[in-house]
């Protein structure tokens, strides 16, 4: 049973900057070489999800964990309200042509999660259809792994409320991020104890664990995410292909 009061937003005692940024960048280095790895083998494909409360850092995870990474094996699909075609079909029609293809990373900065989060706290769904939404996103996750080698990572981006008010005012304050203003989010975060009940819900009814990254220090958690993804590429195992193998012919 997860509890999100239970688990820590910072980094351990301990913590470093200067010692793991270090860390990172050989961590970035090995994730480099093993995605090329697997984008030249095209045996298995890596979903990425990123899931959190606004502020938490899901972009510049993105960029520090992949920023070696070769672009033609590494996309990104920041969601957004779904458009109203998107509306007109079953909530899953747009996230399932973003599955990786073998070979691929995909980061879901965001993700199909939303549809279970933002709906349940304004009350837009039922409970019940909420929990035919989990069932069904967890029949959709499963068919990945079986069906085309797709490994999935999923990362709640675990922020404080004190954390994500310093970064909300930093977009009023700091003029290269203005653009991220919306006082949209300054109304969101009045809703913050409903977003956390519905954030424990998914978490503990989904069929693929997710971890828990403590996101209020950038450094570890980029260290945090980092070193999930180098952990689950080493298990993958990856070759180069031999020659005559190749994927291009």
């Amino acid at each position: 049973m997860i509890i999100l009061s239970d688990y820590p937003t910072t980094p351990p005692e301990g913590f470093s900057k200067d010692v793991y940024k270090d860390k990172l960048d050989k961590i970035t280095d090995e994730i480099a070489d093993l995605q090329l790895k697997m984008f030249a083998g095209k045996k298995h494909s890596l979903l990425i999800v990123l899931q959190g409360m606004d502020t938490s850092g899901k972009g510049g995870t993105t960029r520090n964990v992949f920023c070696k990474c070769s672009p033609d094996g590494v996309n990104v699909k920041a969601w957004k309200k779904p458009s109203d075609e998107e509306f007109a079909h079953d909530f899953l029609w747009r996230i399932h042509k973003h599955a990786p293809q073998k070979g691929m990373i995909q980061v879901f900065d965001r993700s199909h999660y939303e549809d279970v989060l933002i709906q349940r706290v304004h009350g837009w769904i039922s409970e019940e259809h909420c929990d035919k939404r989990i069932a069904a996103i967890n029949a959709w996750e499963n068919l990945l792994q079986f069906d085309n080698n797709t490994t999935i990572l999923k990362f709640y981006m675990h922020l404080s409320q004190e954390k994500q008010k310093e970064k909300l005012q930093e977009r009023i304050d700091v003029k290269r991020k203005n653009w991220k203003h919306n006082d949209g989010d300054w109304e969101e975060t009045k809703h913050w104890d409903k977003y956390r009940d519905a954030y424990e819900n998914v978490l503990n009814k989904s069929s693929i664990p997710w971890y828990i990254a403590p996101v209020d220090n950038r450094t570890y958690r980029n260290y945090f995410v980092a070193n999930k993804v180098l952990e689950t590429l080493k298990s993958f195992k990856l070759e180069w292909p031999p020659l005559g193998e190749s994927k291009y012919a």
